[in-house]
């Protein structure tokens, strides 16, 4: 049995299974839980933003990943 640990929350995750139950962003392990709290973070942004560009997405991943990780936990900004 493997287990791996969301590098946000420290959770174990056992038998991750890549896409489905652990996902790699930019070298950064997350869980599920995390990956849907990360969506719906940048979720907000992406609609009052115009015109798209992945530059800015890209690093607004990394940065709500980065202070994820700092704060053991993602905030959500409504």
């Amino acid at each position: 049995m493997e287990v791996n640990y969301c590098d946000v929350c420290k959770k174990p995750i056992e038998n991750p299974m890549p896409t489905r139950s652990i996902f790699r962003v930019a070298d950064i392990d997350i869980c599920e839980p995390c990956k849907d709290d990360l969506e719906l973070a940048i979720k907000y942004t992406v609609r009052g933003k115009q015109p798209f560009d992945y530059s800015w997405y890209d690093e607004l991943s990394l940065k709500i990943l980065k202070d994820g990780i700092q704060k053991g936990r993602i905030n959500l900004k409504r």
